[in-house]
């Protein structure tokens, strides 16, 4: 596995801004190396396994290229970032309440590659809006783009923990690395942890961390440790087909109960 990373941009998290004193712990950054390994499924039904443990949610699509959050839960929203950045207005404006999972969405722009060409300014104000609606909610979950550009690490910064989803293959692994290792060096106290996506069993979800886990040992000073392992599951394909939520049409599929065990993880008070 090559753990050569790409170098991304600096995004200067400037010590005295307001995101770096807003207590970000309530916000769960998902971010990947490399598009594929079901980062906003996860994020969506990660979404829902806390808002059914009684947590009041915000979901923001954060993918500025590919939006695809209102697309998978079969939403038309109303409002979204499109119309946040052509208006100026408030990013509250764009929560769409998703009454079918109990949390609230902040949609993309779907069908538009408007929102990736967005300047850094224009990025830390979407971030900055994220924080400020924060103390609205118990969790606020991201869903970022693939990617370490720095559009990507910009919104991941937002987050007090940060998932790394990543997959068996030998591109997801080293894509993941580069995240890593880039993420750990710009942001200020990173909480990263990883989750292993499409494993084929338990065993092959901690082999493939532990493939990792080797790299991070040998060539970085700190290793993320395993969040959780979400199994293979062809429901999973069933439920995104029909655009209904993992949790409500296949609740105890092994994939919902491995979801459920990573809710349960985040919400462990810290040690």
């Amino acid at each position: 596995m090559s753990t050569e990373a790409p170098v991304a941009q600096n995004p200067t998290f400037a010590p005295g801004s307001p995101a770096r004193r807003a207590d970000n712990r309530r916000i769960v950054a998902v971010a990947s190396g490399k598009g594929g390994v079901g980062k906003t499924w996860l994020s969506i039904t990660l979404s829902h396994a806390l808002a059914r443990a009684g947590r009041r949610v915000l979901l923001f699509d954060g993918d500025l290229g590919l939006a695809n959050i209102d697309i998978q839960l079969g939403l038309m929203p109303e409002h979204d970032l499109g119309g946040v950045i052509a208006t100026g207005a408030d990013l509250g404006a764009a929560v769409t309440p998703v009454p079918a999972t109990g949390f609230d969405v902040v949609a993309g722009k779907s069908g538009s590659g408007a929102l990736s060409s967005l300047t850094r300014q224009e990025v830390a104000a979407l971030r900055q809006g994220v924080i400020d609606l924060s103390p609205r909610y118990d969790n606020v979950i991201i869903d970022i783009g693939a990617g370490i550009d720095t559009t990507q690490l910009i919104l991941a910064s937002t987050g007090g923990t940060v998932l790394v989803v990543a997959t068996d293959e030998p591109t997801s692994l080293t894509d993941a690395y580069a995240f890593i290792k880039v993420a750990g060096k710009l942001m200020p106290r990173p909480d990263l942890r990883v989750v292993i996506n499409m494993a084929t069993s338990r065993a092959e979800g901690e082999r493939t961390y532990a493939t990792l886990k080797r790299a991070c040992e040998s060539f970085l000073k700190f290793t993320p440790p395993l969040a959780g392992i979400i199994r293979r599951d062809n429901k999973v394909k069933d439920a995104i087909r029909y655009q209904t939520p993992f949790l409500t049409r296949h609740p105890h599929a092994e994939a919902a109960g491995d979801v459920e065990a990573l809710a349960a993880e985040l919400l462990k008070p810290p040690t």
